[in-house]
């Protein structure tokens, strides 16, 4: 117990906490797009995330994810199951305890496939959304995981760099939204966001939350971690504006939904790279972020398929672009491997391998398991829930009640 630090136990604690109001944030943030009938059963997306992948990380995802590896880089065994084994010591050498690292990752394995939910908004049957976020988890962010964080995980093995989780977490989820939009298909109804003020809460707290999730990935109350929360900020900044800069040259007008995804898109995008880059290097990674995300959900309108609220776009372009911006920019004065502008290629070349890698094994397992559930108990609502809302429908309750008994206008 010698080796537990003090400092870095606070730090890791409160790291864990705002990595956890990601997630209420992420209900938030989507929320407010959707139409007002839909308001709870987007929320649920995210709440029941809170509960079951929580379930799901100590029963298994935890030991597959990081525990030592059992197949040549790809998957963790079962030595860590139930938590066994798992307790105040410190892990492998760290300064923190071992149940706190667990419970710190548990934070990420939660909100991955929440973010999934924003391409299958109003639509998706809430028993499918349950058995897929759980068989997803299980099947695809647990052996992503591994491979780049994991006891001799392939892709850490081979030196790509993802501080924290710009592939495991935004790659991984952002293109299995692209697939669930395609396979469940659109809605039949689109409506305009019905609250942008709770959209904007979210990204308040997403923004803040992300403190926890890039600062805290250095696991250390250290110079890393600061160099992380600066990255942090100042991406989500530059995004923002660059954003709104598209927007209003695009069509005039920026708009406060366009800043907030904007935000989230640097946020995203700096996330591999955050303790691996100079603030310099943040900011023009925050600047390159906004436009080509503010494209990619531009285009999902010409190619035909529904990502509800854009988790594609952001999540999963942004991830991409994040990873390969790290296998660029990189420098081993800021804590990292020399990337590509430093004259080394190989970094460039394995986190490039990693993006395609992690997308391809993501889309097609998330495909089998989507097609398995449509076989069996069916994705999708039918016609008159989608048309009358999946909140009274699936979960018997209604967001809002302005006019009846205990209403604003009694």
């Amino acid at each position: 117990m010698d080796a537990i630090n003090q400092a870095d136990t606070a730090w890791l604690m409160v790291s864990c906490a705002l990595v956890m109001v990601m997630t209420p944030g992420l209900a938030f943030f989507y929320g407010g797009m959707v139409n007002q009938r839909n308001v709870l059963s987007s929320f649920m997306h995210s709440f029941i995330a809170l509960g079951i992948i929580t379930l799901q990380w100590v029963v298994i995802g935890y030991s597959l994810a990081f525990g030592s590896d059992i197949g040549g880089g790809l998957i963790g065994g079962f030595e860590f199951a139930f938590l066994r084994g798992v307790g105040l010591e410190p892990r492998d050498g760290s300064t923190i305890p071992h149940i706190l690292f667990m419970a710190f990752q548990m934070m990420f394995a939660i909100i991955t496939p929440a973010l999934i939910s924003g391409a299958i908004a109003e639509r998706m049957k809430f028993t499918a959304y349950f058995l897929f976020i759980v068989l997803w988890a299980t099947l695809v962010y647990d052996p992503i995981c591994h491979w780049v964080w994991g006891p001799d995980g392939w892709l850490g093995a081979r030196g790509a760099l993802d501080f924290a989780g710009g592939t495991v977490v935004h790659l991984s989820s952002g293109t299995a939204a692209l697939v669930c939009a395609m396979v469940i298909g659109p809605r039949e109804r689109r409506g305009p966001p019905h609250n942008l003020t709770l959209t904007l809460l979210g990204a308040g707290m997403l923004w803040f939350g992300w403190f926890g999730f890039n600062a805290g990935s250095a696991l250390a109350s250290n110079d890393n971690a600061a160099l992380a929360l600066v990255n942090t900020h100042v991406a989500a900044a530059a995004a923002a504006f660059s954003w709104a800069i598209a927007e209003w040259i695009r069509q005039r007008k920026p708009t406060a939904l366009g800043v907030a995804s904007g935000l989230v898109a640097g946020l995203v995008c700096i996330t591999p790279a955050a303790g691996f880059v100079s603030p310099t290097s943040a900011v023009i990674m925050g600047l390159l972020a906004g436009p080509i995300c503010y494209a990619a959900v531009v285009m999902k309108g010409k190619l035909g398929y529904d990502d509800a609220l854009d988790a594609f776009g952001i999540h999963g372009v942004g991830g991409a672009l994040g990873a390969i911006l790290t296998g660029v920019l990189a420098s081993a004065a800021w804590g990292g491997t020399d990337g590509l502008i430093g004259g080394n290629s190989d970094l460039f070349v394995e986190n490039l391998l990693g993006v395609l890698a992690a997308a391809a094994y993501s889309m097609l397992v998330t495909f089998a398991i989507l097609k398995a559930l449509d076989a069996t108990i069916g994705l999708r609502v039918t016609s008159d829930q989608e048309r009358d809302g999946l909140d009274t429908n699936l979960h018997g309750e209604e967001g809002y009640h302005l006019g009846g008994a205990g209403g604003l206008t009694e």
